[in-house]
């Protein structure tokens, strides 16, 4: 996999992106420890999982970043993020990416090559798909048939990597709830003490039971 570029270290801290040699440890070793969760209840399968806040601000993207990230870090594993916040994404500005072209892109066009919208990210091991054309009602897409062979293709295109998508809050749309299905797990970020017990317990009944594997409390 080359990088046409490489985020220095500086320019991760910038992005507050984690990284090995990070010296915010503690933040480090706390993706390293949700990534290792993961890994035990898949039973080191590589998998799909929806990240979506429980309000807005709850800071899903950065937590479905860094634990994307995270992935990357093991020279034997590979990961891509997708972002799935069709109304407000804003992964590509994270990561200082001007795309061309994104999911919508492809989910619109049944002829689009999913390798047109996979954009290096300058972290090794790690590629993005950016949104695309921003969409007011995007839960469309995530019904469709296409969603569904967009998920495949990506499964079956690179079957060593580690899936993650970013999604608008679950308390604002049924987006994250729709692609959970598709998916094999979900995870909830909540915003520390800003959430009732209450709220943050119905966004987590938003999520298929089956699939819902947890909260991260953000902050």
């Amino acid at each position: 996999m080359q990088e046409p570029r490489r985020l220095t270290a500086d320019d991760l801290a910038e992005r507050r992106i984690i990284y090995p040699e990070s010296p915010e440890r503690a933040l480090v070793n706390r993706f390293r420890d949700l990534r290792t969760k993961l890994l035990e209840l898949s039973g080191g399968n590589n998998f799909t999982i929806v990240v979506s806040g429980a309000s807005e601000h709850a800071g899903s993207s950065f937590v479905a970043l860094n634990l994307a990230a995270a992935f990357a870090f093991d020279q034997s594993k590979t990961a891509v993020i997708v972002d799935c916040n069709l109304r407000e994404p804003s992964l590509n500005t994270a990561l200082d990416i001007m795309p061309e072209a994104g999911l919508t892109d492809f989910l619109e066009d049944p002829d689009y090559e999913i390798g047109r919208i996979i954009y290096p990210t300058g972290i090794p091991r790690l590629r993005l798909i950016p949104a695309g054309t921003r969409r007011e009602t995007p839960a469309e897409f995530f019904t469709s048939f296409r969603m569904k062979q967009f998920l495949q293709a990506l499964r079956r295109r690179y079957p060593d990597r580690f899936i993650v998508l970013d999604t608008a809050p679950i308390s604002e749309s049924p987006d994250a709830r729709i692609l959970t299905e598709l998916c094999d797990y979900g995870l909830l970020v909540v915003p520390h003490g800003k959430l009732t017990p209450g709220k943050v317990e119905k966004a987590a009944s938003a999520f298929n039971p089956d699939k819902f594997v947890g909260a991260v409390i953000n902050g």
